[in-house]
């Protein structure tokens, strides 16, 4: 199994971006996605922040727009790592998020 510690700061991003809405959490994706998705660890991060959140968020308002948008942001991440990552980076990968 992989360490659960994160390489990142991402839940501290989102957390902070949380604060200005979910424009600020879409822009924050927008940003890291672009920055850091050539980069297994960091994409596997990015995926398992966005899982956490997601779920966070539904459990307290399933009808919460950042429920929503967690949940669209991290089907995007979760399925670009699926269709890109390969041999050794998709088995961290598939690890981590287990």
């Amino acid at each position: 199994m992989v360490a659960m510690e994160f390489n990142t700061t991402f839940m501290r991003d989102f957390t902070i971006a949380e604060q200005f809405g979910p424009a600020a959490v879409q822009d924050t994706y927008e940003r890291v996605f672009q920055q850091w998705s050539d980069d297994y660890r960091y994409l596997t991060d990015l995926v398992i922040v966005l899982n956490r959140k997601l779920w966070s968020y539904w459990e307290k308002d399933p009808d919460s727009p950042f429920t929503a948008l967690y949940n669209e942001l991290w089907a995007a991440a979760n399925d670009y790592a699926l269709d890109n990552l390969k041999g050794a980076k998709l088995d961290y990968f598939l690890k981590a998020v287990d």
